[in-house]
């Protein structure tokens, strides 16, 4: 329920219902002509219940006029069900099926509400408000609204009656008003169109450990007897402007923007605020813009879209300057409850694009050539019901009111958890040993460049956005550099990336793995190619490096045939990287044959715990050992690897 400063601004539409036979009738008709419609709702249903089940062509128009209040009401299954007894009764009015529709698609009853639409386009195919209707049923049935948003009761704000429209004071966040019509609200009188007490604005603040306090009435001559509510403030603070409801005897009820002045935490008596000469048109929801040069505001008044337009108007300049948004924002709907959260980015309600169902949120952003891109928030921000009156704290958060799952509105907040995409890992050596004081730069594309020193046992971590390349390159004092390169996802969800970095020393001999020759060739097969590019990957991150390229092999066979085959094999690594791009003044080859036994280190003593760290597999040791672990000694002897020989190359 949106209270009586929205309802008010459908009474053009109420005034064509005229009365007919019966004093009770009559009365009914008099109250929805004057937008009573919860009193008119109770009128027609006891008229309804008293007429004979004979009488059809009267109760399907008393049933009509019964849904139409319950529409205004946002009683939408009470509408739907009235709507339907109307048809039943063989009701005939233009706009019935629609109605129905729309009841229906706010009940979240999509598959009912596209029969509806389809039933009532077949009529009407050029009903632009039913098109949409029908575009935003078929996208809630399929579920294609879901968003990221996190959406909660704000138990705090609410009462057991409607609050609504909050809207946060300034930019500190920490001073929030709203609409309430609770029972400690101004006045004794209940509204004839809510059936509730008259709104009143009230305020709540937080306290020293930033929880919220009770809420409190403003301070000051602000709220009376009448109907207050849906404010905005001028950019310093000092000026509030609000939307009344004017309520005469026997006369249409109408709302009104005006304007409240703020001194010593008071507030003064409103003033109304001049739009127009228009005495006839509703002007309510104010939206100051951030900037403070104009207002946006909701109102019934000729030269619109049809039904409610969001206008603005110049508050440094008037005369001339009201515009309506035009058809990027406006629709044969309804567009109400603007708010300005930038100056060029825009929130509203309306049930004429398509959503949900009844009023969803949507957010437009201005183009360069002015036009507007409008997009509907999603659920959980929106639902089937009527959901409006957004403001905007830190980052995307704040509140918004919605009246899903109950009678009256609450008050709710939301928030878009922050996506979380990092990337961490590890730098060791080659023997997956922590490298100490390893440094880790990662730059992007998107202009970001960060930089960290890894922690004692070798981690990291750094956050990422989504959607950027990025290039790693760590290094420490005594290693080469290694580089990594990646584009994070786009997808909207956190993410985890694992890259790790293994440094190779410039002090000692590093084994490269996998590479792989024929039995007693020095022809590289074909699998030994990842591991070549790799190495090849090295020398370039490391441009002023020169290295020996080794070859060695186990103890069968003379020495002489061992270091004639660990050259060639040597070479054809060298010849390899040379193919690729690699200076050759950067690279020398050398084969030891089995002259250099390799000595257990601290990973291959994890790998072959049948050997010990330090040990060195000669061809004293390797004979007496087992067939098995001779094999695995062998295995370890016949390696290909470099050493840095220079890390100066072109540097002077």
């Amino acid at each position: 329920m949106k209270n009586l400063i929205y309802y008010v601004l459908s009474l053009a539409l109420a005034a064509g219902l005229t009365a007919c036979g019966g004093a009770k009738l009559a009365t009914a008709d008099e109250q929805m002509a004057r937008g009573e419609y919860f009193d008119a709702a109770k009128t027609y249903r006891k008229v309804y219940n008293k007429l004979d089940r004979n009488q059809r062509e009267l109760r399907g128009e008393v049933a009509f006029k019964m849904a139409e209040c319950h529409r205004r009401l946002s009683q939408n299954a009470r509408a739907s069900a009235a709507y339907a007894n109307a048809r039943r009764f063989g009701y005939q009015d233009s706009l019935l099926t629609l109605h129905l529709a729309e009841s229906l698609h706010a009940e979240g009853k999509y598959s009912q509400a596209i029969e509806a639409y389809e039933e009532y386009l077949a009529s009407h195919p050029g009903d632009v408000k039913a098109k949409n209707g029908l575009t935003g049923a078929k996208l809630g049935l399929e579920k294609k609204y879901a968003t990221r948003y996190v959406v909660r009761n704000a138990k705090a704000f609410n009462s057991r009656r409607a609050d609504y429209a909050p809207m946060y004071y300034d930019n500190s966040y920490d001073r929030l008003y709203f609409t309430t019509t609770n029972e400690k609200v101004n006045g004794t009188h209940r509204s004839e169109i809510t059936g509730m007490k008259k709104a009143d604005i009230w305020t709540v603040s937080k306290n020293e450990r930033g929880q919220w306090n009770r809420p409190e009435p403003v301070e000051g001559e602000l709220n009376s007897e009448a109907e207050e509510g849906v404010i905005s403030f001028s950019p310093d603070g000092s000026t509030m402007y609000l939307t009344v409801a004017r309520r005469e005897p026997n006369a249409n009820t109408g709302v009104e923007i005006y304007t409240s002045q703020r001194s010593d935490a008071q507030w003064s008596k409103p003033v109304k605020f001049e739009i127009t000469a228009d005495t006839l048109s509703s002007y309510g929801h104010p939206a100051v813009s951030p900037d403070g040069n104009w207002l946006y505001f909701t109102s019934d008044m000729p030269g619109g879209s049809g039904g409610k337009d969001i206008w603005r108007i110049n508050l440094k300049d008037r005369v001339g300057s009201l515009e309506n948004l035009g058809e990027w924002i406006n629709t044969p709907g309804d567009e109400v409850f603007p708010y300005m959260r930038s100056d060029s980015v825009l929130y509203f309600s309306s049930d004429g694009h398509p959503g949900m169902g009844g009023l969803d949120i949507f957010k437009a952003v201005m183009t360069k050539s002015g036009g507007w891109n409008v997009t509907n928030m999603g659920s959980p921000v929106n639902s089937s019901s009527d959901d409006f009156g957004i403001t905007f704290g830190p980052a995307e958060t704040g509140y918004f009111s919605s009246n899903r799952g109950s009678v009256y509105d609450n008050i709710y907040s939301f928030e878009l958890p922050e996506i979380k995409v990092t990337i961490s890992g590890w730098v060791l050596d080659r023997d997956e040993e922590p490298v100490p004081n390893a440094v880790i730069r990662i730059v992007g594309n998107d202009g970001s460049n960060q930089k960290q020193i890894a922690k004692p046992d070798g981690s990291f971590s750094f956050p990422l956005d989504r959607g950027v390349s990025y290039v790693m390159l760590a290094g420490a004092k005594g290693y080469l550099n290694a580089k990594q390169e990646f584009t994070s996802d786009i997808a909207e969800e956190d993410a985890a990336y694992d890259v790790d970095f293994i440094l190779s020393s410039i002090t000692k001999p590093v084994v490269i793995d996998n590479i792989f020759y024929d039995f007693d060739k020095a022809t590289l097969r074909p699998e030994s190619k990842t591991a070549l590019d790799e190495m090849a990957q090295v020398l370039r991150d490391n441009p002023n490096v020169t290295i020996e390229m080794a070859s060695h092999t186990d103890r069968i066979g003379s020495d002489e045939y061992n270091i004639r085959l660990s050259s060639r094999r040597a070479q054809s690594v060298i010849d390899y990287l040379i193919s690729v791009g690699i200076d050759a003044r950067r690279l020398q080859s050398q084969g030891y044959g089995k002259s250099r036994p390799k000595t257990i280190t601290k990973k291959l003593a994890r790998e072959y715990p049948q050997f010990t760290e330090g040990q060195v597999l000669d061809e004293e040791f390797v004979n007496s050992l087992s067939p098995e672990d001779q094999e695995a000694a062998d295995q370890i002897n016949r390696r290909t690897e470099f050493q840095v020989l220079s890390i100066d190359y072109q540097m002077f």
